[in-house]
């Protein structure tokens, strides 16, 4: 009796693979009928967005533009990291606009007024805003005044210091060649430099990803598919090179973008890899439950404002190093709604316990790249912010239809 021909085998293969995409395809199908959305509402937001600036203007793609891009959306999106954190637990911050101008202020002063190493004026800053974090968080854990009032009386309280710290010059101009200066004005231009970084992040993508599945195979619990892992580590590593290709035919890679993808992985990890992380998504869940379960509610939330504060801090030297100077002006404008809106836009529920850290990645490109495309145009201002309404409205809008099907399904 003869064994199997090498044509069943083909054939036994096959059918295993088709039976595999066939499970892989109705799990995700099942996902989106419960609510589970993930990051895609807000990436098909984002290349309808390049689309339509594109079609209209052929530069919004250049590599001119997208490397300007990838530098401007650094001091935002370093404060929106910190909004995601207060979000997690269904709280709001408000005072992160003024504490970063605060903190721009501060080490302005202390840098070009007084003396001070540049290296020391950072500590002191940054340090300045983690102290503000812990006192909104003392003022919410402990004496039990709402996050709102908390941090809008920060928001007006930091800043008038700001203002009293820059004095009557009103403007304080940072040394171009400064350290401060160089973190967005200094770029990577060995090609090298850039395609190391994409594949190292590429690689360690695909080893994390497949160390977690096996572990929660042996768990005995639901995960990637090898096959499903290879596809992401693909799709990471078309836009990864991609977009090492295109930030190489300027300058190269930017340092600013280098060192906000050092901050995403480190926080993320943090997160979702570590139990501070896991008692910060329970917090976010329920307080009474993530009581019970004996978790230190008023540390978690004290510590939490302490990161908003410290990553306010931050954004806002990154952002005084924009512009090489800090002014009556920084921390001012729309940099409060656009943080809040990057982070929102980006995935992450107003109403707690739902979100990542990349969410303020992929939210703040959305929002600069309307502001980006704006510009390109020669379109009034006034257009941007409606773009930018309707995107903050349409996103808001998903997170709660998605949430009321997550507990039509027992999901929440």
């Amino acid at each position: 009796m003869s064994g199997p021909s090498p044509a069943d085998g083909r054939h036994g293969f096959v059918r295993r693979l088709r039976d595999r995409a066939d499970r892989s395809a109705g799990a995700f199908a099942d996902r989106l009928r419960s609510g589970e959305l993930g990051s895609l509402p807000v990436l098909l937001s984002l290349a309808s967005i390049w689309l339509i600036f594109v079609s209209l203007n052929e530069k919004f793609l250049s590599p001119r533009n997208l490397s300007n891009l990838s530098v401007d959306i650094v001091g935002t999106g370093m404060i929106a990291v910190g909004i995601v954190f207060v979000l997690l637990l269904g709280e709001i911050d408000l005072s992160v606009g003024s504490v970063s101008g605060l903190a721009a202020a501060v080490f302005a002063v202390l840098n070009v007024q007084h003396g001070m190493s540049e290296g020391l004026a950072v500590v002191v800053a940054v340090v300045m805003g983690t102290a503000i974090g812990a006192l909104h968080g003392f003022f919410l854990a402990k004496v039990g005044v709402p996050a709102f009032v908390v941090t809008l009386a920060g928001l007006l309280g930091w800043n008038g210091l700001m203002l009293w710290i820059l004095g009557s010059s009103g403007t304080v101009n940072l040394d171009e060649e400064g350290l401060v200066a160089l973190l967005t004005g200094y770029y990577f231009h060995d090609v090298a430099v850039a395609y190391g970084v994409a594949a190292l992040g590429v690689a360690g993508y695909f080893l994390v990803a497949l160390k977690d599945a096996r572990r929660r195979v042996a768990a005995g619990v639901p995960s990637r598919t090898p096959a499903g892992i290879a596809v992401r580590t693909a799709a990471l590593a078309l836009i990864a090179f991609a977009a090492a290709f295109v930030l190489n035919r300027f300058q190269g890679l930017p340092l600013a973008l280098l060192i906000f993808m050092v901050v995403l992985v480190g926080l993320d990890y943090v997160l979702r890899r570590t139990t501070y992380g896991r008692m910060i998504f329970a917090l976010g869940g329920g307080v009474e439950a993530a009581r019970r379960a004996g978790l230190g509610v008023a540390w978690i939330r004290i510590s939490v404002f302490m990161v908003s504060g410290t990553m306010a801090a931050v954004g806002g030297l990154f952002l005084a190093s924009r512009v090489t100077s800090a002014s009556q002006a920084s921390g001012g404008g729309n940099l409060l709604m656009n943080a809040i809106a990057a982070a929102v836009i980006g995935g992450t529920s107003l109403f707690g316990g739902r979100g990542r850290v990349w969410s303020a990645l992929l939210g703040v490109l959305v929002i600069q790249s309307i502001a980006s495309g704006v510009a390109l145009l020669g379109i009034q201002a006034a257009v941007q912010y409606m773009i930018t309404g309707g995107v903050l409205l349409v996103a808001v809008v998903i997170d709660a239809v998605s949430r009321r099907a997550q507990k039509a399904h027992g999901r929440v």
